[in-house]
């Protein structure tokens, strides 16, 4: 509503203007701490989603790690502490709609709402008949018809449901009968691949420190490729020998570089990071050398044309270009774009755009962090 509208309803209140940014790391961070009670987790993560602000768990099998259903809920409340705002209402039910009104009618985060097993039916029978469906054309064709409680929906024959509403009275004619409708679909972590190697003696060279890193981009490649997978960015961290270092040196030192493209190829991936090194090779001894490949996905094929045997050459052409910006500067490197070839002045007909070499800046001390653990409104079966 309009601001001057709702401070009229609430003159006594504090206005705040919207973070988007910190609401969505806030669900974020309560999905890895649920992670760690269930391997099962989902939740919207947009603020502008409807479903924004319900988090599902699922918690079937897990009583022996952390006891009776009531308590895991309990735990589940103490770990977003501090997390989210206010304390979070805890549902549990055999089915996601139920664990989801479950977690509505609960009153505080101490005490959870939880549905026996298979009394999915009985629970919702009372509840009023909107809740079975967000579409308001049919809820009012539902009070019209004298269904003001979900039970008397339940009683009624799918096959009524679906002549009169479609696809959407099959999933009321579910939902009021305790039935799941969807496929619980747990939300994917982002995966990382960390490979580290100690060297003794430290290395000084480059050299031999490219042997080492091939080896260790050989092996992370190869758990892509068994993956079927592609990594858009590595981060590549460096531990150094202060026995003959200058004063000030500092132990360790990481640097990021984003590929022009996601990729699995070792050779492609060791030849990037290489040009890093040359270009600002380490002030010390290197002690051990560890590489991180992140934002991984599942690959994607490339579709090649049947009379053009050389259609990939523009992603080979992306890597050549990222190397030579790192090896000479990106401001002497280059690409040129067409605007209009019909402007009468010769320097209107394109524009120099830049490479864009993946480089997130050169290589940064490492400082120690501190890690922070911990682990819903609406918890399944």
């Amino acid at each position: 509503m309009a601001l001057g509208s709702a401070h009229r309803l609430a003159p006594e209140a504090t206005f705040l203007d919207p973070d988007l940014a910190a609401d969505t790391a806030a669900i974020e961070r309560a999905l890895d701490v649920l992670a760690a009670f269930s391997p099962g987790v989902a939740g919207a993560t947009d603020p502008a989603d409807p479903a924004f602000g319900l988090l599902e768990v699922q918690v079937d099998g897990l009583e022996r790690l952390w006891g009776p259903e009531a308590v895991l809920a309990g735990r589940l409340a103490a770990a977003l502490a501090g997390i989210l705002p206010g304390g979070p209402r805890v549902g549990i039910a055999g089915t996601r709609f139920a664990a989801t009104t479950a977690a509505g009618l609960a009153v505080a985060p101490d005490r959870p709402w939880i549905v026996e097993p298979g009394g999915e039916a009985a629970f919702l029978a009372s509840l009023p008949v909107a809740l079975l469906t967000p579409d308001p054309d049919i809820r009012a064709r539902l009070t019209r018809f004298g269904l003001r409680r979900i039970g008397a929906v339940a009683a009624l024959p799918r096959s009524s449901l679906v002549a009169r509403f479609g696809i959407e009275g099959e999933r009321i004619h579910a939902r009021a009968n305790g039935r799941e409708i969807a496929a619980f679909r747990p939300r994917r972590a982002p995966e990382r691949l960390v490979l580290g190697l100690g060297l003794e003696p430290p290395i000084e060279d480059l050299e031999p420190l490219r042997f080492v890193l091939h080896r260790v981009a050989g092996a992370l490649a190869e758990q892509l490729l068994a993956r079927g997978a592609a990594a858009g960015r590595a981060e590549l961290r460096l531990v150094l020998d202060p026995a003959f270092a200058r004063r000030g040196t500092p132990t360790a030192l990481a640097v990021e570089q984003r590929f022009p493209e996601p990729t699995a190829e070792a050779a492609a991936i060791e030849r990037l990071l290489l040009a890093r090194l040359e270009r600002e090779p380490p002030p010390a001894a290197v002690a051990r050398i560890e590489l991180e490949l992140t934002e991984v996905a599942p690959a994607t094929g490339q579709q090649l044309a049947l009379f053009v045997p050389q259609a990939a050459r523009a992603a080979q052409l992306g890597w050549q270009l990222a190397r030579l910006a790192l090896a000479f500067g990106e401001d002497r490197i280059g690409r040129l774009e067409l605007t209009d070839p019909e402007a009468p002045l010769p320097e209107a007909r394109w524009r120099r755009l830049p490479i864009g070499s993946g480089s997130e800046g050169g290589f940064r001390p490492l400082v120690p962090e501190t890690a922070s653990t911990g682990s819903v409104e609406g918890a399944a079966r």
